[in-house]
């Protein structure tokens, strides 16, 4: 079977920016030394670059999980082409058709089941998609986009203006040309890079599968500090649409804080999140599954797997009656204002109900972690 024909601008990029940063970075580092200023620079460019790429390209651009200002889809866009990650039109529609076919060898673009190294760079270095893969036609919603038609447009030229112009000028504004160009230009390109494709390789491999076994994508704290929150990659793979990766306060996601800041100041809107609900219940499914099958081997599975699942109904059971008594709870909140006398009396019942619920689905939840913890 014959091959599919060889990429080599990418293949050239990739390996002459990952030798430099490889040899001439710590030789550099050894023999002059890097200051403040160059190591201060290159993390603020690593994160524009990063940030660009998980709160612009994926998150706003490729599941649309908000809304945002044309001033910060500009600094997005020109971001992203700093990133040398091609455009975000080109982007979000091989990501989009990943999602659409998630570990499919033959459809999606870098699917996990075919290794390590393919889902993380060996994608790229071949022309696996074809001509037909340019028709865009999966992303026509972002071809409305004018600032995403213009960078689209002129990628390459933002492309070298960035990466070329921006380490260039801080060497002579700062006075450390070669320093700035090594640490900003190339290492930050390098670690840029691979801390995104990590996403697409070490995030389908290693961590836990904590809402789904659908697919191959994980949980992972470890690779959320290096990705700007995007290591929570089994709940994404869920609730696309969530503009968190990182569902609780404890969860390193600066790209939901980012994302939810800019809220408060006009700069993003409609923030979209998937229901309480259906978060915990896709999250008691696996509970419930990865106890059956540690209970399998156990010479009376039976009767201790007939306990589980009476509890797990019971939790079901418990939790709808809980979220449906918190929707209707918010909604007389929103209604309080017009509400009467009566009806505020009739609140106050809902809401001891919804107390006495909470705490009933609360009590239910703890039995239940601490009857699957005890069984691992």
């Amino acid at each position: 079977m014959q091959k599919a024909p060889l990429i080599w601008t990418n293949i050239l990029v990739f390996s002459s920016t990952f030798l430099v940063a490889l040899v001439a970075v710590p030789w550099y580092a050894i023999a002059v030394g890097f200051g403040k200023a160059e190591i201060i620079a290159m993390m603020l460019c690593l994160g524009y670059c990063g940030m660009s790429i998980t709160a612009g390209y994926h998150r706003l651009w490729s599941h649309k999980s908000y809304q945002a200002h044309p001033i910060l889809e500009f600094i997005f866009a020109i971001g992203g082409a700093f990133a040398l990650q091609n455009s975000a039109i080109h982007w979000a529609s091989d990501h989009r058709v990943h999602h659409r076919h998630v570990d499919d060898n033959d459809k999606d673009p870098y699917s996990a089941r075919r290794g390590f190294w393919f889902s993380h760079i060996g994608w790229m270095l071949r022309d696996y998609q074809g001509p037909d893969h340019y028709t865009y036609d999966n992303v026509r919603d972002l071809q409305k986009n004018k600032i995403l038609r213009f960078q689209h447009k002129h990628y390459l030229a933002l492309a070298l203006a960035t990466n070329i112009g921006i380490p260039l000028l801080l060497g002579v504004l700062l006075g450390n040309l070669w320093g700035m160009i090594l640490l900003v230009g190339v290492l930050r390109l390098v670690l840029s890079h691979h801390f995104t494709f990590f996403i697409n390789s070490l995030a389908h491999i290693w961590g836990k599968q904590t809402y789904t076994d659908q697919n191959t994508a994980r949980d992972n704290g470890v690779l959320a500090l290096l990705t700007y929150g995007e290591g929570y990659h089994n709940f994404h793979h869920l609730f696309e649409y969530d503009y968190r990766n990182g569902i609780k306060w404890w969860h390193f996601d600066p790209t939901k804080w980012l994302i939810k800041a800019g809220s408060w100041v006009g700069l993003t809107s409609k923030l979209r999140t998937c229901p309480e609900e259906r978060i915990e219940q896709a999250k008691a499914a696996m509970q419930l599954q990865h106890a059956k099958a540690r209970l399998s081997a156990l010479p009376d599975a039976e009767q201790i797997l007939h306990k589980i699942e009476l509890e797990y109904e019971l939790l079901l059971e418990r939790m709808q009656a809980y979220y449906e008594l918190k929707k209707s709870l918010l909604l007389q909140r929103k209604q309080q204002l017009q509400s009467s006398l009566q009806e505020h009396y009739a609140e106050l019942n809902i809401q001891k109900q919804y107390q006495e619920l909470k705490a009933l689905f609360t009590e239910q939840r703890r039995h239940w972690r601490r009857l699957t913890t005890e069984l691992a």
